[in-house]
């Protein structure tokens, strides 16, 4: 029996990636608990339809792509939970027979594929896609989980890489009654905002890896996100740079160094701008 590849040999045979960013990648994957494939986007090294597309190639699976449009019946999605969808990055497509297609971001997981084969009774066939893929699936066609008080109120995503900035505009929010979610840079910003679906965005646009330009641009890219507004942090504060940010889309810009009360003020008047007056609209 031939020996299975490793993911990271098959990208370079694809010339997706050569030895020496393979080797930087596979270094800085080392603790992280992150993919191989992760550490590779985040690096701008590859993108999610490169991994996807080459899999795909690689192994004569099936690539799927805008999977949440389509309507799937609910004994389809009772094969599997929502928590575990995410977890395992996998959506379940159809049901043919005895047999179940799931959407994966890693289609050689065999270990998750045997244990729904185990507790479904049926026989698995992973199809590849995209981790964004994935989650706009789970956030369309599974429903959320009860929601405590708390999260009744506005939700919003902080992106910033430089720590003392992102926790004194958690703390100037928190104080306010917000509930926040944090992220470091852009890619692992886009992925937030795909998973949590926030009311309110504000987001440095010098980062490492993907800045606030790239994941402004993915956001509106995706029909899910682009319609939440997103306030712009700069380290710029030229005319130049805010009339880039408010060109591009960006509904607010605020320079550092950050004034709580400023960024506060803004907060309330971009939410009432897009929502209105009153608290957060139902289902979000």
């Amino acid at each position: 029996m031939a020996k299975r590849k490793r993911f990271g040999e098959i990208l370079m045979e694809a010339g997706v990636v050569d030895a020496a960013g393979l080797e930087e990648a596979l270094e800085a994957q080392k603790g992280s608990g992150k993919r191989l494939g992760q550490v590779l986007e985040e690096r701008g090294v590859v993108s999610e339809e490169d991994i996807a597309e080459v899999l795909a190639r690689q192994f004569g699976f099936k690539h799927v792509r805008h999977i949440a449009k389509y309507a799937f019946p609910r004994e389809v999605l009772q094969l599997l939970d929502g928590e575990t969808a995410l977890e395992k990055l996998i959506f379940p497509l159809k049901k043919e027979g005895q047999t179940l297609y799931l959407a994966a971001v890693n289609p050689l997981d065999m270990t998750t594929f045997d244990q729904i084969s185990f507790r479904t009774g049926l026989r698995t066939v992973p199809c590849v896609t995209t981790p964004s893929e994935i989650h706009e699936a789970v956030n369309r066609h599974y429903p959320k989980q009860e929601e405590t008080e708390e999260s009744d109120w506005w939700t919003i995503l902080v992106v910033d890489d430089q720590e003392m900035v992102r926790t004194a505009v958690l703390a100037a929010l928190k104080r306010d009654g917000y509930n926040t979610i944090q992220a470091t840079n852009g890619a692992e910003g886009l992925k937030a905002a795909l998973q949590s679906m926030p009311h309110l965005i504000i987001a440095d646009t010098v980062m490492p890896r993907m800045d606030g330009f790239e994941m402004y641009r993915a956001l509106q890219a995706n029909h899910n996100t682009r319609d939440i507004p997103v306030i712009a942090l700069s380290t710029k504060s030229t005319a130049e740079e805010e009339a880039k940010a408010l060109d591009m889309g960006y509904l607010d810009f605020v320079a550092k160094p950050i004034n709580p009360v400023r960024l506060v003020a803004r907060v309330k008047r971009a939410l009432r701008i897009t929502y209105g007056d009153g608290g957060p609209p139902a289902g979000r």
